[in-house]
């Protein structure tokens, strides 16, 4: 009688863990345009409204580092990459659509 239990005890601590999870991130922008930069900023909101203290992210200029957005296969920009939790995801163009980029991460939106 007590595996019911186990399980529910078991997806609670699943549901603690990745709610504990840490993210690491690389935006992939070129130059300090306006575009670039309201991707940063729509990032770093997402982040400290739902990862505050968990999560990093690197803002990688292809204009200044070419060789990194050829290795990661970077086509357009801005490009955002979860690195870290697993599985690996990419965001292609705006960052302002909060709920496809929460969705996208694995967050559940707080309430």
């Amino acid at each position: 009688m007590s595996e019911p239990k186990n399980r529910a005890d078991d997806f609670e601590r699943a549901l603690k863990a990745r709610d504990q999870q840490h993210y690491v991130l690389r935006l992939y922008v070129a130059g300090m345009t306006p575009r670039s930069i309201e991707a940063i900023s729509s990032i770093k909101d997402i982040c400290e409204g739902h990862l505050k203290g968990r999560y990093e992210i690197e803002v990688i200029d292809i204009s200044e580092r070419p060789e990194l957005a050829k290795e990661q296969q970077v086509l357009a920009v801005p490009t955002l990459i979860k690195i870290l939790p697993l599985p690996l995801r990419r965001f292609i163009g705006s960052l302002s659509d909060e709920e496809r980029i929460l969705k996208g991460l694995d967050i559940q939106p707080k309430k």
